[in-house]
């Protein structure tokens, strides 16, 4: 079922000329001939005045960025979306369908990742009603739905990539935001799409390991950085070894044999990769001694 222009008519002529026309009854109920008074009362006042009420019925105002879904007689009749003071068929049953941007945040919830890891998710999801017919009538309240559905697409969603990437070319939870996010609306869209609804926008507000094991994956993280600054460190000290060898070389300070230059690598990397500052002993003999 798809949304259709349902029918109305501007309120404010409409009112005007219903006034002008009950102001008129009135006037001739008051200037008639009194023994004419009662036949006219009865067939003419009382049908006129119920008329008047049934009509006023048809009044109704619609908002900015609102829509009002249209029923006669339990069959769909169309939406109108003109804002203002309307008036349309007093038999039909009106239902007001916000069009506005609305947004909600997601419940915590507890998922396994792609490599089994529990970790808790939460997101902010953005939407706006764009089919009040589909709103009204394909769902049973499409404010649940959208909350159900968005929760359901989350988790599917966590579960399809690990929290932190392993390799450089796989995404993850945790360092490809826009690439998770754009999944992310695109798997709520799909489900949502039948309820007349559009996701503008979905983000993820909460990311973390779940209580149980965030002590050791936070060792476990400590414990990457620690290699890869180490790896960083052991780097630029065989750099600094095979430079401070060639300058030696280059300009004649000393002649080493390789069991000399061993050493004097071996002492040199514990001075630049040591955590804690080097004493030095100082060789009071011989180069040989």
């Amino acid at each position: 079922m798809n949304e259709r222009q349902g029918f109305s008519i501007a309120g404010i002529p409409f009112i005007v000329g219903w006034l002008i026309a009950i102001l008129v009854g009135i006037g001739l109920l008051f200037h008639v001939d009194p023994a004419a008074l009662p036949s006219l009362i009865g067939v003419v006042g009382i049908p006129a005045f119920v008329l008047a009420i049934w009509v006023v019925r048809g009044f109704f105002q619609v908002a900015p960025n609102e829509g009002q879904v249209l029923q006669l007689f339990g069959s769909y009749a169309g939406t109108v979306r003109t804002e203002g003071l309307r008036w349309t068929n007093p038999f039909c049953t009106r239902r007001r369908v916000s069009l506005r941007t609305r947004n909600f945040e997601s419940s915590k919830l507890k998922v396994n990742d792609n490599d089994g890891n529990p970790i808790e998710i939460a997101a902010v999801i953005v939407w706006q009603v764009v089919d009040t017919a589909e709103a009204t009538f394909c769902v049973d309240n499409y404010e649940n739905f959208v909350q159900v559905q968005s929760e359901s697409a989350l988790r599917q969603m966590a579960q399809s990539y690990p929290y932190d990437g392993h390799d450089d070319g796989k995404p993850s939870l945790r360092s490809h935001g826009d690439e998770i996010n754009n999944h992310l609306r695109d798997e709520i869209q799909a489900r949502l799409g039948r309820a007349g609804v559009q996701i503008s926008e979905a983000r993820i507000s909460h990311l973390a390991y779940a209580q149980e094991i965030a002590q050791a994956m936070l060792q476990r993280q400590q414990a990457g950085a620690i290699i890869a600054a180490r790896q960083r460190i052991v780097e630029g000290a065989v750099g600094m070894v095979g430079m401070a060898l060639e300058k030696l070389r280059t300009q004649g300070v000393v002649d080493l044999d390789e069991e000399r230059k061993a050493a004097m690598v071996s002492n040199l990397l514990v001075v630049l990769c040591g955590e804690r500052g080097t004493q030095p002993v100082l060789n009071t003999g011989t180069l040989h001694n």
